[in-house]
């Protein structure tokens, strides 16, 4: 048999229960989806993801909406890189 070893933290009741849903949903419980992050941080010798604050602020996100809807809009001239040169009269 295995050596095994208990770990116990705490961890906010409303991410637990999203956790659990989501390992569900991937046919696995909370044990082996943590298992199989410390296995691969392990093989990896590093955090298996990147961590990162680098989230848009909201006029960010609205620029990029703004982009996507002016992408998709037909009325919307669009250019190629000779055209938009004659535009710009260079």
């Amino acid at each position: 048999m295995n050596n095994v070893s208990n770990v116990s933290f705490r961890i906010d009741s409303e991410l637990k229960k999203q956790a659990d849903t989501l390992f569900a949903s991937l046919g696995l419980n909370m044990t082996t989806a943590f298992n199989m992050f410390l296995r691969q941080s392990v093989r990896e010798g590093r955090i298996p993801f990147e961590s990162t604050i680098n989230v848009p602020n909201s006029e960010t996100i609205a620029a990029m909406i703004e982009t996507l809807q002016l992408a998709n809009d037909p009325s919307v001239k669009t250019y190629n890189v000779e055209d938009a040169l004659k535009e710009l009269k260079l």
